[in-house]
């Protein structure tokens, strides 16, 4: 007879690493995000984006004709910095 023994928290652990893996690498597929992907990623409206942060000299980024781009990794570390910026007053 043969007995297996799983440790939950090991399994549990190991998930969430590979989930994080994949949530890095979906990341990183996209070098430029435009303003849908940003407001789709930030979950706010342009009006709320423009208001809150876009005109910052700090926020990354740059127009192409008439679209805007915002670098992916760039963008997502300005926000982060926001966000904490916004919730430490």
């Amino acid at each position: 007879m043969l007995i297996i023994e799983i440790d939950q928290e090991e399994v549990r652990k190991l998930m969430l690493q590979k989930i994080e893996e994949k949530i890095k690498s979906i990341n990183e597929e996209l070098v430029f995000w435009d303003t849908k992907e940003l407001r789709r990623r930030i979950c706010m409206s342009w009006s709320t984006i423009q208001k809150e942060f876009f005109y910052d000299p700090r926020f990354p980024k740059h127009k192409v004709g008439s679209k805007w781009y915002f670098p992916a990794l760039e963008t997502e570390a300005f926000l982060l910095q926001w966000l904490k910026e916004k919730t430490d007053k």
